[in-house]
């Protein structure tokens, strides 16, 4: 048996009129006309398809693009096609809208359908248009209508406890309902004039590709595992800092990541001072380093995310981490959960709020520390897009560095994306509050079958000064959204629950 899907052929018309009125045989045998076909392959020869057996035509898919705004989700089969005029196919409309797909009877169960509707996305990517739209029939509804209204028919079709030959087999290639359409086709006495308005989204459409310049799909990351040692003073400190800098530039990172409190060997000037104080007074150099970092994210072209630093702000001391973007801007991120002892010896205030920030690489997220540990706000960042959450880190034991590496990992899964985190090692015995540091910088990724099976992409040597650099695909993660073994994201039940957030912007 030889099966093939390729475009539809004037030469082709009489075995789709058998095929057809064997399709359509429970409700009449209706059949198109050889001049409505010819005029279909007029307009769009590429969206008219067929699948052959042996040669045979015995299925097609045919289709329009539509300008969808200019009908909404409430119109007829005769609206959407002019009345079969087909003066709605523009060539500049945003929707594959289909108009036809059947089977013939005596070659179903081969899964032919199931080809055409592949080529069709297939087709609806190639011509980045949003996605496809069809009015489904319900055949099977004729059967339950006196005892159900279509909208209970459709959810028992949906929990499958209702087999439906049209819409059953709809939902099980990725199409969802997006509404109920009355007298769509009136004459479908089985489906009794009902249709599904139906969807699948196309996952790669880029609106208006030729005004801005495309997310990058492969994306390099830079994460510094720091070496705790005394400085001299803020400008010895920011020359380590450029030399991590300039080697991950060197190997072309789009991001480098620093961790939490990287500069705190600078706090032992304040050693006279008490904890609270001390820490007060290394505050003074965060706006040093800040401009220092946005130089460096514009001059060795990466994007920068600065660790976290102390910051006073109209006498409240916040722990702020800062996104250098290599075109010269920078954003500031809040902790929001200070830990026990930075509430108790510094008397560090929370922010109260967080945002997914975009890059040129993808939307990105910053969770400082212990915030990783606190799955609502890693949720609210998946929420608002975020490919990739950055962890800058700082943990003095295994116990804590353990909380905060399973804390991400289970980020990484549950919110289908790359986490990156980065710590500081060693110790500086000199520093009140700051003596001892464990770290192992690491980059997790979601479970499935287009990651590491153990879920980590790149990991450093523990307690060792390094640098770690790995590359993470955009694109799976796009993919994973809509056809990853599991869909977290997808499948949450927010009928049941949801992440409210009630902060306000600082």
């Amino acid at each position: 048996m030889e099966i093939a899907v390729r475009k539809l052929t004037m030469e082709d018309y009489d075995q789709l009129e058998a095929a057809m009125a064997l399709a359509y045989s429970g409700i009449g045998g209706i059949t198109w006309k050889k001049s409505t076909i010819k005029k279909l392959l007029d307009i769009f020869e590429d969206g008219q398809l067929c699948i052959t057996v042996d040669q045979k035509v015995v299925g097609v898919a045919l289709s329009l693009i539509v300008d969808y705004n200019k009908f909404g989700d409430n119109h007829t089969y005769a609206e959407i096609t002019g009345n079969y005029s087909f003066k709605t196919h523009t060539r500049k409309g945003d929707i594959l809208y289909g108009i036809e797909v059947f089977i013939d009877p005596n070659f179903r169960g081969l899964r032919l359908a199931r080809r055409l509707y592949d080529a069709r996305k297939n087709l609806c990517e190639s011509l980045n248009l949003k996605g496809i739209i069809a009015g489904g029939r319900i055949p099977n509804y004729d059967k339950y209508a006196a005892n159900l209204s279509p909208r209970e028919y459709i959810e028992r079709v949906h929990d499958k406890e209702i087999y439906d030959s049209t819409l059953t087999f709809q939902m099980s290639n990725d199409f969802h309902v997006k509404k109920i359409l009355k007298n769509y086709l009136p004459e479908d006495s089985e489906s009794r004039g009902y249709a599904t308005l139906i969807e699948w989204n196309n996952i790669y459409y880029e609106p208006d590709v030729s005004l801005h310049n495309p997310v990058k799909e492969s994306v390099r990351i830079g994460l510094v595992q720091w070496q705790m040692r005394a400085y001299k003073n803020v400008e010895e400190l920011l020359l380590q800092a450029e030399y991590f800098i300039d080697a991950v530039s060197d190997y072309s990172s789009d991001f480098i990541l620093f961790p939490e409190f990287f500069n705190a060997p600078l706090m032992a000037e304040f050693n006279h001072m008490g904890e609270a104080a001390a820490v007060r007074g290394l505050a003074k150099y965060t706006d040093i380093i800040r401009d220092k970092f946005t130089e460096f994210a514009v001059s060795y072209n990466v994007n920068i995310i600065g660790g976290s630093m102390a910051t006073l702000e109209n006498g409240i001391l916040y722990n702020v981490s800062h996104l250098h973007r290599r075109d010269g801007t920078f954003e500031k991120i809040y902790k929001i959960h200070p830990t026990p002892s930075e509430v108790y010896s510094w008397g560090m205030k929370g922010g109260n709020n967080i945002q997914a920030l975009d890059t040129d690489c993808g939307k990105i997220g910053i969770l400082i520390c212990y915030d990783v540990e606190f799955p609502e706000l890693s949720r609210h960042l998946a929420d608002q897009g975020m490919d990739i959450l950055f962890v800058p880190f700082w943990t003095d034991t295994q116990n804590a560095y353990n909380r905060v590496r399973q804390c991400a990992r289970a980020r990484a899964i549950e919110n289908e994306c790359y986490v990156a985190i980065a710590g500081c090692v060693g110790n500086l015995p000199k520093v009140n509050n700051m003596d001892l540091q464990y770290a192992q910088s690491a980059v997790f990724t979601p479970s499935d079958f287009s990651f590491p099976t153990n879920g980590i992409k790149a990991e450093a040597t523990p307690n060792t000064e390094t640098v770690v650099v790995a590359d993470v695909n955009l694109s799976l993660i796009t993919q994973l959204h809509e056809h990853g073994t599991v869909n977290i994201l997808k499948d949450r039940r927010k009928e049941l629950y949801e992440i409210v957030w009630k902060g306000e912007s600082k």
